[in-house]
């Protein structure tokens, strides 16, 4: 089981844009990304806990290193819901930009990257990514292993069921 093998392995430069409610792995693979642009309406939620799973998407790794153990902690054990300003500020995200204005900035700024040398970005991105790509496939085989023993166990099937009941 490999959650986000192609993230590690892809060699263009990745970049996500947020213009709403990232939840879950939308969230946590962001830390793979190279660069991640948000409105400031975007939030971001890892509700593991809550539903008795944990962490995927490599963010078991990538989150610490980014934010500090403590921040990640927050996101990743308590289910710590955040804006994108605060993303921003915890260096998840790269810049953030006003809901309203987002397509009119945003699409200009990607077209201009596109038309960026691609074997300087492939050789770029290599440079910054490959000394931690074996470690990465590790953590996510780890997290994979342990979010499949996760969905069998008693406590996510009864985290899942209160959560479900409660949507009631």
């Amino acid at each position: 089981m490999s959650s986000c093998r192609v993230h590690l392995d892809f060699p263009k430069p990745l970049i996500a844009v947020i213009n709403g409610h990232a939840i879950g792995v939308s969230v946590t693979v962001l830390g793979l990304y190279d660069a991640v642009y948000a409105t400031d309406k975007a939030t971001f939620n890892t509700p593991f806990s809550n539903l008795g799973q944990s962490p995927e998407g490599c963010s078991s790794y990538t989150f610490p290193k980014i934010m500090g153990p403590g921040k990640a902690n927050e996101l990743l054990l308590f289910n710590k819901k955040i804006t994108a300003h605060q993303a921003c500020d915890l260096g998840l995200v790269t810049e953030v930009f006003p809901d309203a204005s987002l397509q009119q900035e945003i699409w200009p700024r990607l077209q201009a990257y596109a038309k960026l040398p691609v074997k300087s970005l492939v050789y770029s991105k290599a440079l910054t990514r490959d000394i931690e790509k074996d470690l990465l496939h590790k953590v996510n085989d780890m997290e994979c292993d342990r979010l499949v023993e996760r969905w069998t166990s008693d406590d996510c099937i009864k985290a899942i069921m209160n959560f479900f009941s409660r949507k009631k």
